[in-house]
C-alpha cells in the first residue's frame, strides 16, 4: 500500500501546484478584469444607498458620528437577497439584520473584555466560519459574511465599557430596522416587482435562442429552462394564492416554455418581437401595465408551480451539508492564518487580513476563488488610494456622508458586473466609515492594501491545498 499512498500524495501535490500556477496565470487575471452584463441593479442599489444615507444623516444630527457607522452597517442588511419575492425578502433581510446586531455585540463584548489581539483574531476567525456557514445554509446572497466580520471588528475597537457596548448594539439595531423598511418599501408600489423581473429574464433567455449557433443551442436551451423554472418558483414564493397578475405572468412562462419545447413560436399568439417587448415592459416599475394574452398554450404548461419550502426549513437541513462544512473549515483556517500572520508582521489592523481571506473564499469554485482574490486585491488598492485622497482633503462629516452614499450605490451597481470595480467603492466606503468621528491618516489606507494582500494570499493557498480533484484547474496559458 505504500507505493499507492505515495502516488496519491504526488497526485495531490501536482493538482495543488497546478492550482497555484493558475492563480498567477494571464488567463486568471484577464478573467478578473472581465465586466459582465447585469440587469435590475439600479433600483436596489439606490435603496441601499438611501438606507445608509438615512442613518448617517440621523447620526450626524444627533452628533454621534461613530455610532452612525454601526447604524450604517445595520442598514447594509438591505444589500442582501436582492430580487427575492417580498415574502422571502422580508425574512432574509431580517435574519441578516439580526446577525449584524449579534456580530456587533460579539465584537463589542470582546472589546469590553480587553482580550489581546491574538485571541480576538482567533475568535473572530471562528465567527467568520459561522457567518459563512449560516448565510450559505439559508441561501442568503449578497455581500456575504465580510459585512458581519467588519461589524464585529469595528465594534471590538470601539467598545471599552458596557455603556459603549449597548450604544453600539442600539445603533446597529436601529440601522437594521431602517434597512428592512427601505428594502420592503417597494412592495407597496410594485408588489409583483421580483416576479416581473424573473419573468423578464426568462423571456430574454428564450428570445436569445433565435440567435444562438447550432453548436451552442443545447446549452442555451438548458439555460432558458433554468430561467423559466426560477421565474416560476419566484411567482410561487410570492404568496399562497397567485393573483390575477401572477396568473398572467404564469401564462407568459407557459408560452415561453412551449417555445423552448417546440423550437418555434407557431403554437403561441406572441411572436419573438412580442417577447422582446414584453421583457421591456416587465422591467418597468408600474402596476397598471396589462400583460397581453399569449395563448392558447397546449398541454398542461399553465399548471401552477409548487410553492417552494420556506428558506428557514431548507436552511436547517443544509446546515449539515458536507460541502458547506468543508467550506466553513477552509474559511476558519484561512481567516485565522491571515490574521495571525498580519499580527506577527505588526500591521495595524490584522483583522482586515482575516476579511481578505474570507472574501476570497466566497468563490463558488477554485477558479472563482482566484478571480475574487485578484479582484479584491486590485479593488482594495484603488479604493485605498481614493480613501487616502479623501482623508487628505479633510472634508468633514457631511461631505463624507455624500461620498459614502454614492460609493455604496456604485458598489451595488457593479458588484454583479465586476467584483474589482465594486471593491473600489466598497474599500473607499469601509475606510471612510472607519474614519467617521475619528480622524485617521492616509497610512490607514496603505495598511488596508497590505492586510488585503496577506488575506487573499492565505485564502488562495488554503483553496489550492484543498481544491477537489474534480474542480477543474485551468493551465497557466
Amino acid at each position: 500500500m505504500q507505493p499507492l499512498a505515495t502516488d496519491l500524495d504526488h497526485s495531490r501535490l501536482r493538482h495543488s501546484t497546478a492550482a497555484l500556477a493558475h492563480s498567477v496565470s494571464p488567463a486568471a487575471w484577464r478573467a478578473a478584469l472581465e465586466v459582465r452584463p447585469a440587469d435590475a441593479v439600479v433600483a436596489s442599489a439606490v435603496r441601499v444607498g438611501v438606507a445608509v444615507a438615512l442613518v448617517l444623516v440621523v447620526g450626524g444630527l444627533l452628533d454621534v458620528p461613530q455610532l452612525s457607522g454601526f447604524a450604517a452597517l445595520g442598514a447594509l442588511s438591505s444589500a442582501f437577497a436582492r430580487n427575492e419575492p417580498y415574502r422571502v425578502l422580508a425574512g432574509k433581510v431580517a435574519v441578516v439584520g439580526a446577525c449584524v446586531v449579534a456580530y456587533v455585540g460579539l465584537g463589542a463584548g470582546l472589546g469590553v473584555a480587553g482580550l489581546g489581539s491574538a485571541p480576538v483574531i482567533a475568535l473572530l476567525s471562528l465567527a467568520a466560519g459561522v457567518a459563512f456557514w449560516l448565510l450559505g445554509a439559508f441561501g442568503i446572497p449578497g455581500p456575504g459574511p465580510v459585512v458581519l466580520i467588519f461589524a464585529a471588528a469595528g465594534a471590538s475597537g470601539y467598545a471599552g465599557t458596557a455603556a459603549e457596548l449597548w450604544a453600539a448594539l442600539a445603533a446597529a439595531a436601529a440601522g437594521a430596522a431602517v434597512g428592512w423598511v427601505v428594502t420592503m418599501s417597494p412592495a407597496l408600489l410594485n408588489p409583483h416587482g421580483p416576479s416581473r423581473i424573473a419573468v423578464a429574464r426568462a423571456l430574454a433567455a428564450v428570445s436569445a435562442l433565435e440567435t444562438v449557433p447550432d453548436g451552442e443551442r443545447d446549452a442555451a436551451r438548458s439555460a432558458a429552462r433554468s430561467a423559466l423554472a426560477k421565474a416560476g418558483q419566484t411567482i410561487a414564493a410570492a404568496g399562497p394564492e397567485p393573483s390575477g397578475h401572477a396568473r398572467e405572468l404564469l401564462a407568459l412562462l407557459a408560452a415561453a416554455e412551449t417555445v423552448v419545447d417546440t423550437g418555434t413560436y407557431d403554437h403561441v399568439l406572441a411572436r419573438g418581437e412580442d417577447f422582446a417587448l414584453l421583457e421591456t415592459e416587465l422591467r418597468k416599475v408600474r402596476r397598471d401595465l396589462p400583460i397581453p394574452r399569449v395563448g392558447p398554450v397546449p398541454g398542461d404548461h399553465c399548471a401552477e408551480p409548487a410553492r417552494p419550502e420556506h428558506f428557514l426549513r431548507t436552511g436547517v437541513r443544509k446546515l449539515r451539508a458536507p460541502e458547506l462544512l468543508t467550506g466553513t473549515a477552509k474559511v476558519v483556517a484561512a481567516a485565522l492564518a491571515a490574521g495571525l500572520i498580519a499580527f506577527a508582521l505588526g500591521v495595524a489592523h490584522p483583522l482586515w487580513a482575516t476579511m481578505g481571506a474570507l472574501a476570497a473564499l466566497q468563490g463558488t469554485n477554485y477558479q472563482h476563488t482566484v478571480q475574487r482574490a485578484i479582484q479584491r486585491l486590485l479593488g482594495n488598492a484603488a479604493g485605498a488610494v481614493l480613501a487616502a485622497a479623501v482623508f487628505a482633503a479633510a472634508l468633514g462629516y457631511w461631505p463624507l456622508v455624500v461620498i459614502i452614499m454614492l460609493g455604496q450605490v456604485l458598489a451595488e451597481i457593479y458588484v454583479v458586473r465586476n467584483y474589482a470595480l465594486a471593491s473600489i467603492a466598497v474599500t473607499t466606503v469601509a475606510l471612510l466609515l472607519t474614519g467617521l468621528g475619528e480622524p485617521v491618516g492616509a497610512a490607514v489606507a496603505a495598511g488596508r492594501v497590505i492586510d488585503t494582500l496577506i488575506g487573499v494570499v492565505a485564502g488562495v493557498l488554503v483553496a489550492a491545498l484543498t481544491v477537489p480533484r474534480g474542480d477543474l484547474v485551468v493551465g497557466s496559458a
